[in-house]
């Protein structure tokens, strides 16, 4: 949760060294952590404590005072500016795919592969695989995460935890393709927010959300993917209990929701010297057809990832992309809501997809499903 150093709660020194307590006990099995920055985390948090003042009403009122946060990779810091100067104080980076392997969705921290912390033999997903794991398990409420295909909400989806990828281009980000976002990993919704609040620094007029429920498209497939069937059951159950809880209403479309299948496209873009005469045609074709989705709904749901998580020895044939990466193509804003447990006993995700600039949106719907109870 978000701390509340910033009124009469606990001082950041003592919320931040539990963090480390829990990282130093834990990390050893879950393999979350690539660095841990132990003695400048806590001179940091002493900082804060002077910040927000001892009388606490006089002191400066930051949004994350003393929330101990985790960063994708060593490089991390580089994109939590703003989370630091809010009070945040990161505590140490998260693992991501070692060298050696062609597919993302693993981790390599400090004492070997990232585990998944409801199965150690399967992944947590990835890139951002010690980010989600570091919140699944509890080390930290909130890390930081990149999202070029879907390797923010993939990994939540497996862990069992809220990921937030942004809209292209709304926040900075380093990749020249514009494929690639920045987003967050979060116990709850409401983290997940105050992140937001802080990383885009205002609210744009109109990005609001009306009031509920919500009307929605739902697609299994995209109509293209081949998900297996347990994911789809376990997202299509998160959406009735949505329907039921009063967050959303489905729509029923005169003809199911339909995109052409994003990965020639991505491929292309993300491939230096390529053709992308194709990826344009394929892009301005699936624009079209989601601005028509979203005048008929607000949101679009669908399955996070088309398979329960792998074994370490890799995905196989499916790409664990095939319903997220459309939408780095496209560049909506997403976010993968935990939608239950599958038979191995791992998460599933619900994937909310929104027209660009809606973030509050997703966020919104999120938060009032988890008040609601309709979360598992």
């Amino acid at each position: 949760m978000v701390s509340a150093v910033r009124g009469r709660g606990p001082r950041a020194v003592d919320v931040v060294a539990a963090a480390l307590e829990r990282i130093a006990r834990a990390d050893p099995g879950l393999c979350a952590f690539t660095e841990v920055w132990d003695e400048e985390a806590l001179r940091r948090a002493a900082e804060v404590d002077a910040r927000v003042g001892g009388s606490r009403e006089a002191g400066e009122r930051l949004p994350l005072a003393g929330v101990p946060i985790a960063v994708k990779g060593r490089g991390g810091l580089r994109a939590a500016g703003e989370l630091l100067a809010a009070g945040a104080v990161a505590v140490g980076a998260t693992s991501v795919p070692g060298p050696g392997t062609p597919w993302q969705t693993w981790g390599l921290g400090t004492h070997g592969r990232t585990v998944n912390p409801w199965r150690a033999d399967r992944t947590p997903g990835g890139s951002s695989a010690g980010s989600a794991v570091a919140v699944a398990a509890g080390l930290v409420p909130l890390a930081t995460g990149g999202d070029g295909a879907g390797s923010v909400r993939i990994p939540a989806a497996w862990c069992g935890v809220v990921g937030l990828k942004t809209t292209a281009g709304r926040l900075p980000s380093a990749d020249p393709t514009g494929l690639a976002t920045r987003g967050v990993l979060a116990r709850t919704a409401a983290d997940a927010a105050a992140w937001w609040r802080v990383v885009s620094r205002r609210q744009t007029p109109g990005e609001a959300p009306g009031p509920l429920p919500v009307a929605a498209l739902w697609s299994p497939d995209l109509g293209f993917a081949d998900p297996d069937p347990e994911p789809v059951a376990l997202a299509r159950a998160a959406v009735g209990r949505l329907v039921d809880a009063g967050v959303v209403r489905l729509v029923r479309p005169s003809a199911a929701p339909s995109l052409l299948d994003p990965a020639p496209a991505w491929l292309a873009l993300r491939t230096p010297g390529a053709d992308l005469a194709g990826a344009h045609r394929v892009r301005a074709e699936n624009d079209r057809r989601l601005e028509r989705l979203f005048s008929a709904a607000e949101l679009l749901l669908t399955p996070t990832t088309p398979t329960a998580p792998h074994g370490h020895d890799g995905p196989g044939d499916t790409y664990s992309t095939a319903l997220t990466w459309a939408f780095n193509v496209s560049g909506h804003p997403a976010l993968s809501l935990p939608a239950g447990f599958g038979a191995d006993g791992c998460p599933a995700g619900l994937q909310l997809v929104a027209p660009r600039g809606r973030e509050a949106l997703v966020l919104a719907v999120a938060r009032e499903a988890e008040r609601r109870g309709a979360c598992p």
